[in-house]
């Protein structure tokens, strides 16, 4: 469902419709550097949810950096852990989970988060990502490549499977309080639609 709404419904009903559709998981996908982590921290708070970030529970169950992961084991090694720790995660309990960008590109990964969570992809234009992802030099698929041309790459073989979550939600250059107030107002939206 894409979402540009603007509108919430009125505050007691907004209200419900948000405790409805945050009964359960609320998972965050999409590329790098659109904003799943501080999008997802501050969309847990606004719910009065827990957060978690699945790369750092990786990093904290492996022990290692998924920089250091990639080069000593493989993307193959890390996705099959990647997809141990969402599934870990995903034990029922109402909370944001922010993913990593290729986690709901393996089938078995995302066929878990559509099952058991309510999946919001945030999408953002290759430029802002560019620009979001030149501040940190620790993601692997980025070592020595052009940010633009992996972007693109990545943007039109995966956004057509970002695509299968129920919630499309744009995370524009500006506040990211903006693309919080957005996925509120899909969320309601999504609970109303669920309910009728």
């Amino acid at each position: 469902m894409e979402c540009d709404a603007k509108i919430p419904p009125p505050e007691p009903e907004r209200a419900a419709l948000l405790r409805a559709a945050a009964a359960r998981p609320i998972t965050l996908v999409g590329l790098m550097g659109v904003g799943k982590t501080t999008i997802g921290r501050r969309l847990a708070a606004r719910l009065d949810l827990p957060f978690v970030d699945a790369d750092t529970e990786i990093e904290t169950a492996s022990g290692m950096a998924v920089s250091e992961i990639f080069a000593r084991f493989g993307e193959a090694h890390f996705r099959d852990g990647e997809r141990r720790v969402i599934a870990r995660l995903i034990d029922g309990a109402p909370k944001v989970i922010a993913t990593g960008g290729g986690a709901f590109i393996q089938d078995d990964t995302r066929a878990l988060i559509l099952a058991r969570t309510l999946a919001v992809w945030l999408d953002a234009d290759v430029a802002t990502l560019v620009e979001r992802v030149r501040r940190r030099d620790t993601r692997p698929l980025l070592k020595d490549r052009d940010p633009a041309e992996v972007l693109t790459e990545l943007a039109a073989v995966r956004n057509p499977i970002y695509a299968q979550a129920p919630i499309h939600v744009g995370s524009r250059r500006g506040p990211h309080v903006e693309t919080v107030d957005t996925i509120l107002a899909a969320l309601a939206a999504a609970n109303a639609d669920i309910s009728r």
